[in-house]
């Protein structure tokens, strides 16, 4: 079949969980026969040419922290009712505002929501307001809606009496990368904690930046991410983290990014708000052992497997990274662990099977189910 996917900044993906998660289905899907075009921001992702054979249109759009994904969306729909396709998959709570757009010229539709981005603290009182009052469309007017997690499913089951479908995020295969490659940051192999993720507040790195230097580590902190319309944020976190233990690397892909994986010592999720993160599917997948914030959107993958704190409490996670520090039997304990349990848990290839599965049922004009009332 003919896909379209509208919401995401574009292919390949240089960061962002949405990008990432449009990337590795969107292949796999062209593996499997389909054709597949992804929409794309020319600031994020400049060109035309195919990536990994999915084709690539760049839409026009207002390039502001407010306006980017709101014009992004009107202009990809206004395209694709121009250039029908069999089906249009739109990404994130704020796209699915415009799902009815491709519906106009009789094109199924469905929404994948990665996360409650009106809880993010980086909008203000207003966008806050729009973006929640996106969930209703969310749910109502796609024949399908699929959550990444769990929790995102009871959220909307219990607020909407609406059962989505769940489909997670999935991962890929460890690539090892010879330590040499963590020479231009000055680091040595698992010499280190990393923070992996876009640096916006509901992230956590301004906990971690202020809990790592009272942990008394000898180690570095890798602050691997960068600005999300947050240049203010990201200059404060420069402006207070220790420069004599923090390391700010931007946003890292490739073998950048495999070698952080493959030689921290720990990674750290400070998160307060997630969908379902892929940075600590991609740590567990390494095998490391990853700190998490005890929000149940980390719990619900991590379940024992993993030492956590309490999310948003800098006290409580200086304590855990000083225990972590001091104890490296307990980290290789929670690193096996985590091979363990990620093993044939979390990968792309099964988030496609099941993904084409709902495709099929969008197709013969199935809805999300309707849970039975108490």
């Amino acid at each position: 079949m003919r896909i379209a996917m509208i919401g995401q900044k574009g292919v390949p993906a240089t960061y962002g969980g949405i990008e990432r998660h449009v990337e590795e289905i969107g292949a796999r899907l062209v593996e499997a026969g389909h054709e597949v075009r992804v929409y794309t921001r020319e600031h994020y992702a400049p060109g035309r040419e195919p990536y990994r054979g999915m084709e690539r249109v760049p839409t026009w759009c207002h390039n502001t922290k407010h306006l980017d994904t709101i014009t992004h969306t009107v202009s990809a729909g206004l395209h694709v009712i121009r250039h029908p396709v069999d089906l249009v998959h739109f990404h994130a709570l704020g796209p699915s505002a415009l799902t009815w757009l491709p519906r106009l010229r009789g094109m199924p539709v469905l929404v994948t929501l990665h996360g409650l981005d009106w809880e993010r603290e980086k909008w203000g009182a207003m966008a806050s307001y729009l973006l929640e009052k996106c969930e209703y469309p969310a749910l109502h007017v796609p024949r399908r809606t699929i959550v990444v997690s769990r929790t995102l499913q009871r959220y909307f089951e219990e607020k909407y009496r609406i059962r989505p479908d769940y489909i997670p995020n999935g991962v890929n295969a460890a690539v090892a990368q010879p330590a040499s490659l963590l020479e231009k940051w000055g680091l040595e192999s698992r010499g280190f904690y990393l923070f992996l993720g876009r640096l916006t507040p509901e992230k956590g790195a301004h906990f971690l930046t202020e809990a790592f230097p009272a942990s008394g580590s000898a180690r570095k902190l890798v602050v691997a991410g960068g600005s999300a319309a947050t240049d203010d944020y990201v200059a404060e976190l420069h402006r207070t983290a220790d420069p004599a233990s923090t390391v700010f690397t931007g946003y890292v892909h490739g073998a950048d990014l495999q070698v952080l994986l493959d030689h921290a010592y720990a990674v750290v999720l400070p998160s307060t708000l997630e969908g379902l993160s892929i940075a600590l599917l991609e740590a567990l997948a390494y095998g490391r052992c990853v700190l998490v914030s005890d929000i149940p959107e980390n719990l619900e993958v991590v379940e024992e497997h993993a030492p956590r704190f309490r999310s948003g409490d800098v006290a409580d996670l200086t304590r855990a990274l000083a225990e972590l520090d001091r104890d490296p039997g307990r980290v290789a304990a929670y690193e096996e662990a985590a091979r363990r349990h990620l093993r044939d848990r979390f990968t792309w290839e099964t988030v496609v099977a099941e993904l084409q599965e709902v495709y099929g049922s969008v197709l013969r004009g199935e809805r999300s189910a309707l849970p039975a009332v108490d």
